[in-house]
């Protein structure tokens, strides 16, 4: 079909952008006219398959481009299986979602991938298929038709990278295919794998080392950035980008809000290299972005980019070229926990100053907990010089603090990927084990156990004083615990991030509304903040955000300013009460009991937070 017989709407969207994408792609893929063609015709054939009411959709946000913005956006991550055993049980519990006021639902990955070779269902084997056990596609198209008539937005990963071995490309590459074994990196010598060793750092140095693997199939060697049943995927390939970006289409097709681009910084390779953020990767970013905008323009791109913001912040692009929706705000929920042992704020205004910095068109998405592990990417630098405090040791006292192996500890984590050498393990545990409330309870210690629920409360309302979306890991609303059984399953025992996976206990959110209940004190306090969140404007991601002094390094203290509203919020990450500090002796109004006060020195409980609002 020639574009004189475009549709006239999706005409004029591929116009907005044909300049920029032709020159990019061109450029990228050395003049390649025909994978071109086959691009720009793939594109129209997926635009017409989208069904009309998510064009509807499409028209809608495309009117308000802003329209994940604001103060109104709540999300949840979740594992199908765990949560509700299928897609299907997803959707009967639509209600209860609503009900932890939720209008974001993420799913982990779902799509098809080999039992006990998936990583978590992030080594794909088709991109088209849910895994068997969780449903099938048009059981997720239900879900998310469903989910958009209750205004919840579906999230899906899209993992990049890679393929899993049993991928079709992957076995035809095995098979000796050429086509598919272009789609990879096969070497047939160490030569080059070797140069890459040099410079391109391992992501599991202790359970996967190397970036390479021998394919005895294929009598070759094989790039595997990951893990060996995870082949990297070769971007300088046009069949590749053109293949993939059409799965991605695909799955937005069914419905899917928002795409998670899964390892983003990790899709270029070139020898020489650490093969991390290389520029092509921001090139791929902004085609994807462009054709969002053409195909499905109501979809957003949320960018997997687990570093410190001055590499995550490029993933936005720029006002003019903008690339990702959202991206994470990993540091800052390593540094709130790196707060919460040592009681000492300092490094996380000093992040969060860095934060607040950025353009405020700049969308995060806050959270304390997620299906990962804690890795300690805190400023060392910054530790070093202020604290004298050195890399190694610290993160020892961090991850010895957070197991409980701290004298006076209560909290009950695990250490995944544990190098004694290198001092380098990072951290796992649910929020409410992390936070004491396992350990109190297993105590029957209610002193120890009321402390607990209030820091829950405080890390939750840090979460919610910050700009952007924040997103509550399925389970944390109810204060569910760790999941130690994990230790007795073949498949799991071997990695300690399940220690924080488990089954929704039903049963404990069935008593979500007892206020007498550890699981509804925690449910009522953290709705009781999305309540006020939405409520009041100062919440709203347009506002100015600043550091507050408060003269005591135990209270942190946040300021928002947005027409005419004022927030100052304080957080107590001392097991005494404090006192905040501040230069501000005007009247304000306490959000959590109505009363007013003035600013100029605020008590705030241990472990606990004070919102003081005020209109102009």
């Amino acid at each position: 079909m020639s574009n004189q017989d475009w549709n006239k709407e999706f005409a004029a969207r591929f116009e907005r952008h044909a300049d920029e994408l032709k020159w990019l792609y061109m450029e990228l893929y050395h003049g390649d006219k025909k994978a071109w063609e086959y691009f720009t015709g793939m594109l129209y054939r997926m635009w017409e398959s989208r069904p009309e009411n998510l064009r509807k959709i499409d028209r809608e946000r495309e009117a308000c481009p802003a329209w994940y913005r604001g103060h109104s956006m709540v999300g949840m991550l979740m594992y199908v299986k765990a949560f509700a055993g299928t897609l299907q049980g997803v959707r009967k519990r639509l209600d209860y979602i609503q009900d932890c006021g939720v209008n974001y639902l993420h799913l982990m990955p779902l799509l098809e991938s080999p039992e006990g070779r998936s990583d978590g269902g992030y080594a794909v084997s088709d991109f088209r298929k849910v895994q068997p056990e969780l449903g099938t596609m048009e059981d997720l198209a239900e879900l998310a038709e469903d989910c958009h008539r209750k205004g919840i937005s579906l999230c899906l990963d899209f993992v990049m990278n890679h393929t899993s071995e049993d991928h079709e490309w992957a076995r035809r590459a095995r098979a000796g295919e050429a086509d598919y074994q272009n789609r990879y990196f096969f070497y047939d010598t160490w030569d080059i794998p070797n140069w890459y060793e040099q410079t391109v750092p391992q992501v599991f140095p202790t359970t996967a080392p190397g970036n390479f693997t021998w394919c005895e199939e294929a009598k070759k060697i094989v790039m595997t950035t990951f893990y060996p049943y995870q082949w990297d995927l070769n971007y300088a390939n046009p069949a590749v980008f053109n293949d993939m970006t059409e799965n991605m289409l695909y799955l937005c097709n069914y419905g899917v809000d928002i795409i998670r681009l899964d390892a983003v910084p990790y899709i270029w390779k070139a020898p020489g290299t650490t093969c991390r953020n290389l520029p092509q990767v921001h090139t791929l970013v902004r085609m994807m972005r462009m054709v969002c905008e053409i195909v499905c323009p109501g979809t957003l791109l949320l960018g997997e980019v687990v570093m410190e913001p001055s590499r995550v912040v490029p993933y936005f692009g720029t006002v003019q070229k903008p690339e990702c929706h959202l991206l994470y705000n990993v540091t800052t929920m390593a540094s709130l926990w790196h707060t919460v042992a040592t009681r000492n704020v300092k490094l996380l205004e000093h992040q969060l100053g860095q934060v607040f910095a950025l353009p405020r068109q700049y969308t995060f998405l806050n959270y304390l907990r997620c299906h990962d592990d804690i890795g300690w990417g805190l400023d060392f630098d910054y530790l070093r010089w202020n604290f004298a405090w050195e890399q190694v040791p610290h993160k020892r006292y961090l991850n010895d603090y957070f197991t409980g192996k701290y004298p006076g500890s209560r909290a009950r984590g695990e250490l995944y990927n544990d190098d004694p050498r290198l001092g380098d393990a990072r951290l796992c545990g649910t929020t409410a084990s992390l936070c004491g409330i396992e350990s109190a309870r297993k105590d029957n210690n209610e002193k120890e156990l009321a402390e607990a629920i209030r820091l829950d409360g405080m890390l939750h309302a840090l979460m919610f004083t910050l700009s952007g979306v924040p997103v509550l890991y399925s389970g944390d609303e109810i204060a569910q615990e760790n999941d130690n059984a994990y230790h007795d399953d073949l498949l799991k025992a071997e990695d300690s991030r399940y220690l924080h996976r488990g089954d929704m206990d039903w049963q404990k959110a069935e008593k979500r509304k007892d206020p007498e209940a550890t699981e509804g004190q925690v449910f009522a306090e953290i709705t009781r903040q999305e309540q006020l969140r939405r409520k009041y404007g100062v919440f709203d991601d347009g506002a100015d955000v600043w550091i507050q002094d408060t003269g005591n390094d135990q209270v942190l203290g946040i300021g928002r300013y947005y027409l005419g509203e004022k927030l100052l919020a304080v957080f107590n990450f001392s097991k005494e009460a404090q006192v905040a500090w501040i230069h501000d002796e005007t009247m304000y109004t306490d959000l959590e009991t109505g009363r007013r006060c003035k600013a100029g020195s605020v008590k705030v409980p241990a472990g606990g937070f004070r919102w003081l609002y005020k209109r102009f």
